[in-house]
């Protein structure tokens, strides 16, 4: 806290010399967007000309009797660092090269400390001082802010990538690597987000929906600043009450504590520790177990590694806590500090503290302790458990959702942002609107296109990226909110020229929300983005022109060549009214060819064809030529002529 009181006042005087004030987009080490008109902006005194000089030549304007001034620099070749002079500030290490914009909720926001384990190597190895970094910080209003909140450029190393987007790391060292010139990642994101909280308030009073309406109710700052004081009253109130009723509260966690009478169960039979009387658990459970440890070991610090679990845990060895996490998504990796671990028994001990479903474990996660030497221990999925404090109900009270709103974040992290010159978009989001898709596409479109017209660029460049394959896989057909999400997604892009669509259909986690190949999801992120900005024309995954009956089947042809495929799977095929079923198929050239195993087309009643229409349509096997996997799709077949 010292710190930042201290450090405050100098970026304050920074971007306030004189009388001339920048946004804080405008600072030392910031990257400039090539070959595009700058505009440059900020305030002064009322009628006080502002000069501004870059790379050898000066610009200048009035403010206006409101203090606001901006002119507009012309288009520059990459290049730097040069130094910038508006008014009395000086800007130093300004890189020219190309600025885009990565956006959505949690999928944008997983940083590199998330995904480390799946790119170690490469992340230790590389830094960049020619890939610059800014973190858009969380504010959310009812009113358009002028600015965002103290932030500011950062060089590309590991340090500064750690808590910085994934997509955005990897967007900026492969654009980097592709073109050789500098590049500026913004991220402006929120996890658990809706699209409409990103979307101008002004093109929704009209939306089939009540997103406006909610908003108004919002705009009584008073109201919100009471209901969220009693909430968080609500909620301490109920953790107190938690850890008064809890036997277990500074006592199972010791090491000498005697656990032998407690029952033994898997970590998957949750049913069986996370239920009394038949019912969830609501309130604490705690778990114990012992391990090990061999004397080449007994010492050494190490990571422990737990998986994901619901909700929240405190995590415990020897009696020392490891680690909290406070909700449900992120993997837990603790650090053991050395000489906690001893030569022969240990204890690990878990306090699972839950606030609504059932406590469980995520399957397929690893649950061991790695040490610096490579060695493994493996931890059982045995635990004994026992019940803690049992509230049956969470926290009291409503929950005030202020930053779920629509236009809230719109108003706080896009609004001030424009009209910083950039590339382009990446955005990543839908998870928190699956359970309306339909209206998705719309929002989409009011998306996009509020962004253009705010930038005044109506061709600036989005790559959307799909909802990746998520939860539990079924062989059988299902209605999915996460499927009709998606088809949303492709629609919107099919049908807008400057919208690309990134499919990750293969690249999700049955058990995770927040998967980890992030580098993969960027990589098809940039195909696209290439297409767009540089011209390029790679082809992106495979989707579907049209669907016609043919010999007794169905064939529907793909926009390209696909990757031969004998037994094509995730296809379905729904006749009329009646329901989707499982049909075989397989590829041939840009064509899935479709058997109806000798059954009638319903009578000349509609078909209907889909394809990975599930959360998790795991074995999807339709790919291009190109490699990468075609989207998933609903389609109507023709009639034959």
């Amino acid at each position: 806290m010292k710190k930042l009181l201290f450090s405050l006042p100098l970026l304050l005087l920074a971007l306030t010399s004189g009388a001339v004030t920048l946004p804080r987009l405008f600072q030392s080490g910031m990257v400039l967007q090539r070959q595009q008109p700058l505009p440059v902006w900020g305030t002064a005194n009322g009628g006080e000309t502002v000069t501004v000089t870059f790379r050898g030549k000066t610009y200048t304007t009035t403010a206006d009797a409101d203090g606001k001034w901006r002119l507009t620099l012309p288009k520059q070749k990459p290049g730097g660092p040069f130094t910038m002079q508006i008014g009395d500030v000086t800007l130093t290490d300004v890189m020219v090269g190309d600025v885009w914009m990565v956006s959505g909720q949690s999928n944008i926001d997983t940083n590199i400390e998330r995904v480390y384990p799946q790119y170690a190597a490469d992340i230790d190895a590389y830094s960049n001082d020619n890939i610059r970094l800014f973190r858009v910080n969380t504010d959310y209003s009812t009113e358009r802010k002028t600015d965002i909140l103290p932030t500011g450029w950062k060089p590309l190393t590991k340090e500064n990538a750690w808590k910085f987007s994934a997509i955005g790391y990897f967007l900026g060292q492969k654009m980097h690597a592709e073109t050789g010139v500098p590049q500026g990642i913004i991220q402006s994101s929120l996890g658990g987000s809706p699209i409409q909280a990103w979307v101008d308030i002004d093109s929704l009073r009209h939306f089939p929906a009540d997103y406006y309406t909610s908003y108004m109710l919002y705009t009584d700052p008073e109201y919100v600043d009471y209901q969220t004081k009693a909430n968080k009253r609500a909620d301490d109130v109920w953790t107190s009450v938690l850890n008064q009723t809890d036997p277990g509260y500074g006592k199972y966690e010791k090491t000498d504590y005697d656990d032998t009478a407690w029952a033994i169960h898997d970590q998957y039979d949750n049913n069986a520790w996370a239920k009394h009387g038949g019912r969830s658990i609501i309130g604490s459970i705690w778990l114990r177990q012992h391990i090990t440890v061999d004397a080449a070991h007994a010492g050494k610090a190490a990571t422990l590694l737990l998986g994901t679990l619901h909700d929240m845990d405190y995590t415990y060895i020897n009696g020392k806590q490891v680690g909290v996490t406070y909700y449900q998504y992120p993997p837990r990796r603790y650090t053991i500090p050395e000489g906690l671990l001893r030569e022969g028994d240990n204890v690990i001990a878990v306090r699972i503290v839950c606030k609504s479903g059932t406590a469980h474990f995520y399957e397929d996660k690893p649950h061991e302790i790695v040490f610096s030497d490579g060695y493994r221990q493996s931890i059982s999925t045995q635990w004994r458990t026992h019940s803690g404090s049992l509230l049956m109900q969470g926290p009291l009270g409503g929950k005030v959702n202020t930053q779920n709103q629509a236009s809230v974040l719109y108003n706080g992290m896009i609004h001030p942002l424009a009209p910083y010159a950039m590339q382009g978009v990446i955005w990543y989001q839908g998870e928190s609107n699956t359970g309306r898709p339909d209206e998705y596409g719309a929002l989409l479109r009011k998306l996009t296109g509020g962004w253009r017209t705010l930038w005044q660029r109506p061709d600036m460049p989005f790559c959307v990226v799909q909802l990746a394959n998520h939860m539990a896989a079924t062989d059988q057909p299902q209605e999915s909110g996460w499927a009709a999400l998606r088809e949303q997604q492709r629609l919107t892009a099919q049908t807008d020229p400057y919208t690309s669509l990134a499919v990750a259909i293969d690249l999700g986690e049955a058990s995770d929300i927040h998967p980890l190949r992030k580098r993969e999801v960027t990589e098809r992120c940039a195909l696209a983005l290439a297409n767009a900005v540089y011209g390029k024309k790679n082809l992106l995954s495979p989707e579907p022109v049209s669907a016609r009956l043919e010999g007794g089947g169905i064939v529907v042809t793909m926009d390209q060549p696909l990757r031969p495929c004998a037994d094509v799977k995730e296809v379905e095929v729904k006749c009329g009214g009646g329901k989707f079923r499982n049909v075989t198929a397989r590829t041939d050239g840009n064509k899935v060819i479709i058997s109806l195993d000798g059954q009638p087309s319903a009578d000349g009643q509609p078909l209907t064809v889909r394809y990975a229409w599930k959360n998790n349509p795991a074995r999807a096997n339709v790919y291009g030529k190109n490699e990468l996997p075609a989207s998933p799709f609903q389609i109507k077949v023709e009639s034959q002529r």
